[in-house]
């Protein structure tokens, strides 16, 4: 089973808006030194919307032949048309990735018997473990624990990443859900507690900036040891707020580039962060001890 620490990974790019392909092998050496646990290439983070399709393929392969089985990789695969998302998750296979995650489908608000298709169209399609991915916040359509329960029996299905930030219904799931399925945490700020109560790992968008800290603290949540996971958490709590105050990938792109893990570049319609937010995301990377000041 996949756990711990699995960064939601930002997709590189030079100031022309092309794959920064030197800075991508960079990342996965700087994620795998500093014990981030697996890497999730080209999901929302890694700006999945506006990559090309051969973009998206070649950067799944680039980082699963830059890790090298070191770690897990996690290849962003979803799409809102179910055959779109069956051709990039084989190309996935086909590249070597060790899971894809598939989000619920967007914009077309489908119901909950066509997400439970949907996924297991994909799932019977290509021979992969898969990691169902619910985020409402951009989806629109939420998909219910029952449906989530009903994919659980599909063997290749083997987990979810919430990142509904309801612990209540990620404690639903852990508690409901075949001893086999992982519950993921895909929320930052509630990540800890969701493990504490059995989530198996953080998919993060926080680790781009922090990641000795996410993996640690996820390592003492697994373990169970909730006052140390809580006060490692809380030394960079300020990320997980400031890392939000527009859209993602926006603000951890902006502070990966000040900390001078790539540059600022950032593909149509997401811009760079507006001026009115440098401050705050600064002030958070000095808090979390990112940054002198």
């Amino acid at each position: 089973m996949i756990t711990g620490s699995l960064v939601a990974l930002i997709t590189p790019m030079t100031l022309d808006g092309n794959i920064d392909k030197q800075k991508l092998d960079e990342l996965v050496e700087y994620h795998i030194a500093q014990g981030t646990h697996g890497i999730v290439a080209v999901g929302t983070t890694g700006e999945s919307a506006t990559l090309t399709y051969d973009e998206h393929a070649d950067v799944i392969r680039q980082v699963v032949e830059k890790v090298n089985g070191r770690v897990p990789v996690i290849a962003g695969t979803g799409a809102n048309s179910t055959h779109e998302a069956i051709d990039l998750t084989q190309r996935a296979k086909e590249a070597g990735a060790d899971a894809c995650l598939l989000v619920v489908p967007y914009y077309n608000r489908p119901t909950q018997e066509g997400m439970y298709l949907h996924f297991k169209a994909i799932a019977e399609a290509v021979d992969i473990p898969q990691i169902l991915y619910n985020v409402p916040g951009r989806t629109v359509a939420d998909m219910s624990n029952e449906t989530t329960l009903r994919l659980a029996s599909i063997s290749n299905i083997i987990g979810i990443k919430d990142a509904t930030g309801n612990l209540e219904r990620g404690k639903e799931l852990i508690e409901k859900a075949p001893a086999d399925f992982a519950v993921y945490s895909g929320d930052d700020p509630t990540a800890v507690d969701l493990m504490l109560m059995g989530g198996k790992g953080n998919i993060s968008v926080t680790a781009n900036i922090a990641p000795a800290a996410v993996a640690k603290a996820a390592e003492l949540a697994i373990a169970g040891d909730a006052e140390a996971a809580h006060a490692v958490d809380n030394s960079i709590k300020a990320l997980h707020s400031a890392l939000f105050v527009e859209p993602n990938p926006i603000p951890v792109k902006w502070a990966a580039a000040q900390i001078g893990l790539c540059d600022m570049s950032i593909r149509l319609p997401l811009t760079e962060l507006s001026a009115t937010f440098h401050d705050a995301v600064n002030q958070a990377l000095v808090a979390s001890g990112i940054k002198d000041k």
